[in-house]
């Protein structure tokens, strides 16, 4: 499968930006910024108001009648709010452009929270997921464009409006292969439901580097918040690793995969993901030595990680070329397939 075509900035410019506006939420505004500029433009400005109660109003300040309008906000927890804080903030924000005569109004959530809880796991389990999506149906939104969530499938057949899940693994690809040497290459999935990703992720490499890469995976079950499994699949002597998940938290996953991969021989070993959360114990997990070099988009900023060993491996890769690529295609009606790598 070729990789996706990532525009320069002088292609992106090129688009009508007459009816275009795009916004950027507290917390997202460096990411809106770095979007908008790829594009040729300044964010459209917008103000935010927190009452001492702890309710909040977000409203534009300039005219967007007939736009297209855009208004990225990545959805994890902190520093600027909890998740669910800035769920609530979007949606209103997007009632109020509606209100205010938008002709379209896109979310576009690099990181949308409750992706993961998109099926029933225990008894009279909820279901968030689709919940979620029917509060940004509820406001109007016309599209949601999110970044390698949980699982495509669900994501997609929750919402009842358009929905584009766009994949960072070119992004990922292209910043990993300016560094690997002529080692042979392995893709590792660190559990079972991960092996789709894992193989689309190794299509992309092997496109980009023009060499054939193996595949493995480890086993992972988790029971009561207690995660276990000992089985690894996969020839790895010799190889450089690189272990593909959607997000890392506390990063045991990871290290467990790793400590598999080194057993089975890999010469060395990169973990690769899209969302970085880093929650308390990340800092201490991703620092063992079976682990080279972490590899993260910036979808979540790596706030939570503290200076230290994991830092100085981290490598942080900007999402703004793709959000801004896939902005301009939306904006001018063109195709998105090849954006979506699955």
């Amino acid at each position: 499968m070729p990789p996706a075509t990532i525009w320069s900035p002088a292609d992106v410019r090129s688009i009508a930006a007459d009816r275009l506006k795009i916004f950027a939420l507290v917390g997202s505004q460096d990411l809106g910024h770095a979007v908008a500029r790829l594009i040729g433009q300044e964010l459209a400005r917008h103000e935010e108001r927190d009452f001492e109660d702890g309710e909040h109003k977000a409203r534009p300040l300039e005219p967007v009648a007939g736009a297209d309008v855009y208004v990225i906000h990545s959805l994890h927890g902190g520093p600027d709010g909890s998740a669910n804080d800035k769920l609530c903030r979007l949606l209103f924000f997007i009632g109020a452009l509606k209100d205010a005569g938008a002709a379209r109004v896109t979310a576009v959530t690099p990181y949308l929270c409750y992706a993961r809880k998109d099926r029933r796991t225990k008894a009279l389990d909820p279901v968030i997921t689709r919940y979620v999506a029917g509060l940004f149906e509820a406001m109007g939104t016309d599209a949601v464009v999110a970044l390698d969530v949980h699982n495509e499938t669900a994501f997609e057949n929750a919402f009842r409006l358009p929905t584009v899940a766009l994949s960072a693994a070119p992004l990922l690809v292209r910043h990993l292969a300016a560094g690997l040497a002529t080692e042979p290459l392995c893709v590792v999935s660190p559990d079972l439901g991960g092996g789709k990703r894992a193989d689309l992720f190794r299509e992309v490499l092997e496109a980009v580097t023009g060499r054939a890469a193996g595949k493995a995976f480890a086993e992972k079950r988790r029971s009561g918040g207690i995660v276990s499994g000992d089985l690894f699949v996969g020839e790895v002597a010799g190889a450089t690793c690189i272990i593909v998940d959607d997000l890392v938290s506390t990063g045991g996953t990871l290290a467990r995969a790793a400590k598999a991969a080194r057993a089975g021989g890999a010469r060395s070993v990169i973990a690769c993901v899209t969302h970085g959360l880093f929650m308390p114990g990340a800092e201490t997990a991703l620092a063992d030595p079976a682990i080279d070099r972490v590899v993260s988009s910036d979808s979540v900023p790596p706030f939570r990680l503290p200076q230290g060993p994991v830092r100085d491996k981290l490598d942080v890769v900007p999402v703004a070329p793709l959000i801004a690529e896939a902005i301009a295609r939306l904006h001018t009606g063109q195709a998105l397939a090849d954006l979506f790598v699955y």
